[in-house]
């Protein structure tokens, strides 16, 4: 429902008035706590220029915030459980309540510093998190077109014990949060709203705008699940700890581009895995199911006692960038020497190192695991939301589905460890039990650093192996790299928010979360492994501040923090009747 709201501005002795829309139900951005994005730099690389460091920023996912009453600090989820009397309804609860800012160091253990950005794993009562990197002007979220290119990043998961999950992967997110096509999103981006994966996580707390509040049951302490769910493709690069690494990717529906909203059969969940819309198995490849239990550890072959460059390369049939996905390729560098990655070692499977829809389809049936990743088309449909452009995800999180067995253990659990595809790691069946873990090793982290893309073979000076009949010499010249592919036109009054730090100095966010379901997960071949994406947190305010500053509706903040700073001081008439004229038209169009 759209209204129209009224902003009138003083000057000197007159009253200009204009008339701006308002949507009546609108999930809105707080101005209690700043939302200042940590920076990260990266780098774009070409085979003729080399490559070029940019500061970019990460920004936390929208689940792991304080969710509070517009104008006061009132939760409007807390426990599992959204308030009866804030949100009777999805749409009053958008209305009401608000997103808040994040002290990302203090509250969610995130640290920055240059290239690296370091995710701890409990920081007081948040458990986990996730974030997503943004664009150059820190507006929308960075996309990535992959085809024909390769991504690469160090990796040091020395303090990733069994049971845990660094992972860095992609998902067909919007690029705004989906402001744009959910006018009732008013936070977008800039408070990591938009989460999807291919696990159709239906624990994430606002989907399209409005609060999945209907028909939420509490999973754990702080999560649930709701009665819809966000499913888009997703590429997983990295899913790992220090004894088992995975990468796979997750084709969605073509018939369902991009961040989708799925309810009951559509969503997968349960027994109706097989009947959604994304491919939740994926296509694994996992060095130590794949039969080599000597390659990825501790002291062995790639050592996770010490960082690692990781390089994953994405080859088409043709080596451009307009040809279909053909073949997913992994490399490692350590101590400047490149590994390839291990060859497969099962029976009625080629010993290739790669992903490919013959490795897929031979290990599936090696298995005796449902192909649903050929069903929902294979390598041709990843790359097809490879071209559309992708989101990147980085989180640390514990898995209260299935105890992250599914990635370092044996899985499933009723089978014995000689049945092929079922020892996926080295870590016990007992372990990855998420209250052990967040009790005995709560100072976990991973570090994600260097991160980079471009041509295949710009990203490192070592070059690319030749494996699979590809030539080490991929062509690279055949396009212009699309760094950005963003949207920048978020300009808009309606996305601004500015914080009055002066009237809200002593409030402080110590909501946050517990990772308590699946962030950004996939479980590789786990039938009945169902991810609950995101997990939010407690949401609770350690406030002792009366009321925010203020009961003024925070798009009226937004408003007046966009004009000058001389705007009501004085301007001369001719300086503040042009501001008059262009605050008009903007709000008009």
């Amino acid at each position: 429902m759209l209204r129209r709201a009224i902003l009138c501005v003083a000057m000197m002795m007159a009253v200009v008035c204009v008339s701006t829309p308002y949507y009546a139900y609108a999930q809105q951005a707080g101005a209690v706590t700043a939302e200042v994005h940590p920076s990260l730099s990266v780098a774009t690389c070409t085979s003729s220029s080399g490559c070029q460091s940019r500061t970019q920023s990460v920004v936390l996912d929208a689940n792991w915030r304080w969710i509070h009453r517009t104008g006061a600090y009132d939760n409007c989820y807390d426990g599992n459980q959204w308030s009866s009397s804030i949100c009777p309804n999805p749409s009053t609860c958008s209305s009401n309540c608000a997103l808040e800012g994040a002290q990302y160091q203090s509250t969610y253990g995130i640290a920055n510093s240059g290239n690296a950005l370091t995710l701890g794993f409990v920081t007081g009562t948040n458990v986990g998190s996730r974030v997503y990197l943004m664009d150059q002007n820190d507006r929308n979220y960075q996309i990535f077109k992959l085809k024909n290119r390769e991504f690469s990043v160090d990796v040091d998961v020395s303090n990733l014990p069994c049971g845990l999950n660094g992972a860095l992967y992609f998902v067909e997110m919007d690029a705004d949060g989906g402001m744009s096509r959910f006018p009732t999103n008013r936070a977008g981006a800039k408070f990591g709203t938009g989460y999807c994966d291919a696990q159709c996580p239906q624990d994430i707390k606002f989907i399209n705008g409005l609060a999945n509040s209907d028909g939420w049951t509490g999973s754990s302490s702080s999560s649930g699940n709701g009665k819809y769910g966000a499913c888009c493709a997703e590429m997983d690069i990295w899913e790992a700890n220090k004894m088992a690494t995975a990468f796979t990717p997750h084709p969605c529906s073509t018939s369902t581009p991009g961040q989708t909203q799925c309810e009951g059969l559509t969503c997968g969940a349960g027994a109706d895995r097989y009947n959604g819309i994304c491919d939740k198995d994926g296509c694994d490849f996992n060095s130590f199911r794949m039969g080599n239990k000597t390659f990825y550890g501790p002291g062995l072959t790639v050592d996770t006692n010490q960082k690692m460059t990781v390089v994953t390369q994405f080859f088409t049939v043709d080596g451009t960038d307009t040809g279909d996905l053909k073949e997913i390729r992994r490399i490692y560098i350590q101590n400047g020497k490149i590994i390839k990655n291990s060859a497969t070692k099962v029976d009625g499977v080629n010993p290739d190192d790669s992903i490919t829809d013959s490795f897929c389809g031979q290990a599936k049936t090696a298995f005796q695991d449902t192909n649903h990743f050929a069903t929902l088309g294979g390598m041709r449909a990843m790359g097809t939301s490879l071209d559309r452009g992708m989101v990147l995800v980085l989180s640390i999180w514990d898995d209260h589905a299935a105890n992250m067995l599914w990635l370092d253990s044996n899985y499933p659990t009723n089978k014995p460890d000689t049945v092929p595809g079922v020892a996926r790691g080295p870590c016990p069946t007992t372990s990855g039990v998420p209250a052990n873990v967040e009790r005995e090793f709560p100072r976990s982290s991973v570090q994600f650093s260097n991160i980079r893309w471009g041509d295949i073979g710009s990203t490192h000076p070592t070059g690319t192996p030749s494996s699979s009949g590809t030539p080490a010499a991929a062509s690279v010249a055949t396009s212009s790299l699309d760094s950005s592919g963003n949207n920048n036109n978020n300009n808009n009054v309606n996305s601004a928010i500015t914080t009055s730090s002066s009237a809200v100095a002593s409030v402080t966010n110590s909501g946050g979360a517990s990772s308590t379901g699946v962030p950004g997960a996939s479980s590789t071949g786990v039938p009945g492994a169902s991810s609950t994406g995101a997990s939010g947190g407690s949401n609770s305010s350690t406030s002792t501040a009366a009321a925010v500053a203020a009961a003024v509706d925070t798009r009226t903040a937004a408003l007046s923090g966009n004009l000058p700073p001389n705007f009501l001081n004085g301007a001369s008439s001719l300086h503040v009747a042009s501001l008059l004229i262009i605050l008009v038209l903007v709000l008009v169009v």
